[in-house]
């Protein structure tokens, strides 16, 4: 029987990354909230998770799936970090953008038949 060889890349387990967390301070986080890098974060140490975290949001906005898939953590460990973010104010949330819906085929229809007899 071989040894178990341990996983390539990440050398830190996730629950050393959430401080053993399984759950967020806020229910509000999913994985299409959009997280914002605060205009002027308060200082103080972070995890590199965290770190790494607020920089990726500093340019603009992430959504948490986004986040998670740069952090190469699963998306309940981000929605955990993002949500201490939030709380220390490094981090701030938008509601996601909502999905489009499809336009009335009737409307459509009038436009058509307008434009067929302009034409």
């Amino acid at each position: 029987m071989t040894p178990r060889q341990p996983p390539a890349g990440r050398l830190v387990r996730v629950y050393v990354v959430t401080d053993g967390r399984a759950h967020p301070t806020r229910n509000t986080l999913e994985p299409g909230t959009l997280l914002v890098g605060a205009y002027d974060p308060p200082p103080g140490p972070l995890s590199p998770e965290k770190c790494r975290l607020v920089e990726l949001c500093g340019p603009g906005a992430l959504s948490v799936a986004e986040a998670a898939a740069h952090l190469e953590l699963p998306v309940s460990v981000t929605k955990v970090l993002a949500a201490d973010l939030v709380d220390s104010g490094h981090l701030v949330t938008r509601a996601p953008v909502p999905a489009a819906r499809p336009p009335d085929p009737g409307v459509l229809q009038e436009v058509l038949d307008a434009l067929r007899d302009r034409l």
